[in-house]
């Protein structure tokens, strides 16, 4: 392939280097953040031999180009005039302010994305206790109702803690500083007398009652101007005393203005982002849960769905109930639907195995691999899942379902549902499960894809061996859409149970990145291998990771590749997943081992087609 041609048709196709605001890449995306994303022609990117696919996603705009990414980005950088650091570029003209609306997506995102995955475990636990006790296997007055409930609730109700320390990672503010704020929000003294009826004042000011249990929009206004102040501070006292003084008068003047300003103001805002959505729902429920549960997926391929996040939350922690979350399992489970039905329909192999999968997953709430992986693939399917989705959804939303507890939305959240207009979600849930099936089935199935046949596999299989210790899990599980769906190549996931990455297979080092996170392998039978550490820990820049090979050595199986402290990576927030993917699989048939833990063991067995 020639590179240099690949790279100067993308940056064509991008619109140019005059279009670009940033560029850089990671272990197989070249990443842009283009000044206008309608001047791409995406089509016609994704045409291009070399190019997998195109993701865009809060405000950039990514070319999955795979192990070969290193060698199209330089001749790109080169073509385009832009000044190298590192693995990432910057236009040298002078660079307008990004898209407010992507700020603001890219940060409520990145708030919400690392506590996600508790915060919906502890929400379907409350809904299995709510479940209990409605049955009557369980009493509210029991110890182990108590403890139970004290599991499931105190992650919400301590929520401005959570929030305080992912937006102050954000906003590059002192964490510890900011959990301080929000814990005095929270402390209990001064939360019984602010929901009291005895007067509090500061310094002879009225202080406003009010509860900050659970809520969201006051703490994330208040480490928004901590970001303000901190900056302001360390600029005032000499270094010397900074680490003291700085956190000490941080926390004098914020607790008071919180308390006094930001806090009320935050919750008035709560109160009317609240009752806005409540009546709005309150006059067209089929329209709004239609809506909903019609065009959910299609805002999280654009990566506006965290918009509705703190909205949803806000609901809980205001009113007690979201209408929004049943609309949104509504739509989850089309497209699980939709997946089912080119599972049962498709005769090709790979894609069979993709959609069996990705439904999966689906019904427990991850629809990446679903989409991109088949449905929005293959197009019709996604229209169909659409549909039913709005169909379902406007059932639920007439019914008047709602949630007592925010939790992703899936088949798990239901006991979440439990009260009013439960009936409404479940056949809600139904309608637009089984008629994205049979829609999919009968109309939405690509005649090649009936057509294709199965291969046989080779008896010459080459061994891919282990390349962490750990738990075995299906690639289509992890939380990347590109790497879930398939696009990069088949392969298998890890969740690492040691620090060291070593060689899978006798053969030659083919890619090192400055990041550290990924390598790129190719066996001395041709197989090409990606191993990559993690999700979108390309953004640590290296830090915790150690490499101990570099370009073109040569290595056998279980030689040292890379260490990182998985510890460390776990805490700054990122999934240590470990990926292996076999880039070039369209020349191979591959096998995946049945074991659910690597022990010295093969994970795949490869052969030529």
């Amino acid at each position: 392939m020639n590179y240099e041609t690949l790279a100067k048709d993308i940056l064509g196709l991008v619109g140019g280097k005059a279009n670009i605001n940033e560029a850089w890449h990671c272990a197989t995306r070249l990443r842009f953040k283009l000044k206008d994303e309608n001047k791409a022609q995406t089509a016609e990117i994704e045409a291009l031999p070399g190019v997998v696919t195109v993701v865009k996603s809060a405000g950039q705009y990514q070319v999955v180009i795979g192990n070969s990414v290193t060698k199209v980005f330089e001749p790109l950088a080169a073509a385009a005039g832009l000044e190298h650091l590192d693995n990432q570029t910057h236009a040298p003209s002078d660079k307008p302010k990004e898209n407010i609306v992507n700020r603001f997506i890219s940060f409520i995102s990145s708030v919400f994305t690392p506590f996600l995955g508790a915060m919906a475990g502890t929400g379907v636990l409350k809904g299995l206790l709510a479940l209990l006790v409605a049955i009557g296997w369980l009493d509210k007055t029991s110890g182990t109702y108590q403890i139970w409930y004290a599991a499931g609730d105190a992650f919400f109700f301590f929520l401005p803690i959570w929030l305080a320390f992912t937006a102050a990672k954000q906003l590059k503010v002192n964490q510890y500083v900011a959990g301080a704020l929000a814990g005095a929000l929270l402390y209990p003294s001064l939360a019984t007398v602010l929901t009291g009826t005895k007067p509090l004042d500061f310094l002879g000011i009225r202080v406003i009652g009010t509860t900050y249990s659970s809520s969201v929009i006051p703490i994330l206004l208040a480490v928004w101007l901590l970001s303000y102040l901190q900056p302001a501070l360390d600029r005032a006292f000499h270094e010397s005393i900074r680490n003291i003084l700085t956190p000490l008068v941080s926390l004098l003047i914020m607790v008071p203005l919180t308390l006094l300003v930001v806090g009320p103001l935050g919750t008035s805002v709560g109160t009317v982002l609240s009752s806005g959505v409540e009546s709005i729902y309150n006059v067209a429920p089929y329209v709004a849960g239609a809506v909903m549960g019609a065009m959910w997926q299609v805002f999280v391929i654009f990566g506006v769905h965290w918009t509705f996040v703190p909205v949803m939350t806000n609901n809980i922690g205001q009113l007690g109930h979201d209408y929004m979350l049943p609309m949104l399992s509504v739509a989850v489970l089309s497209q699980a639907g939709a997946t089912l039905g080119v599972f049962l329909k498709t005769k090709d192999k790979k894609m069979k195995a993709l959609a069996g999968s990705a439904v999966l997953t689906g019904i427990l709430g991850i629809t990446e691999p679903a989409i991109y992986g088949v449905t929005l693939k293959l197009k019709k399917p996604f229209i169909f899942a659409t549909i039913a989705g709005g169909i379902g959804g406007a059932i639920a939303g007439g019914g008047g379902a709602q949630a007592s507890a925010f939790t992703l939305p899936s088949l798990l959240a239901l006991p979440t549902y439990l009260g009013k207009g439960f009936m409404s979600v479940v056949v809600g849930i139904i309608v637009a499960f089984v008629l994205a099936a049979v829609l999919t089935y009968w109309f939405g199935v690509p005649s090649a894809s009936l057509e294709k046949a199965t291969q046989k596999v080779s008896s010459v299989e080459e061994e891919v061996m282990a390349p962490v210790s750990g738990t075995i899990v299906p690639l289509s599980t992890v939380k990347d859409e590109v790497f879930a769906s398939g696009a990069m190549g088949r392969g298998i996931a890890i969740v690492p149970e040691a620090d060291t990455l070593v060689s899978p297979i006798k053969g030659k080092v083919v890619a090192v990145y400055p990041s550290k996170h990924a390598i790129g392998l190719i066996s001395d039978d041709g197989l090409e291998i990606l191993l990559h550490v993690g999700i979108d820990t390309v953004q640590l820049n290296g830090e915790h990771f150690e490499q101990f090979v570099k370009q073109d050595q040569q290595v056998d199986v279980g030689d040292k590749l890379l260490v990182f402290d998985r510890e460390a990576i776990q805490s700054a927030g990122y999934d240590i997943t470990v990926m292996m993917i076999i880039t070039n699989a369209e020349n191979y048939n591959i096998r995946e081992t049945e074991d659910t833990a690597t022990n010295g063991n093969w994970l795949l067995a490869v052969a030529p087609q």
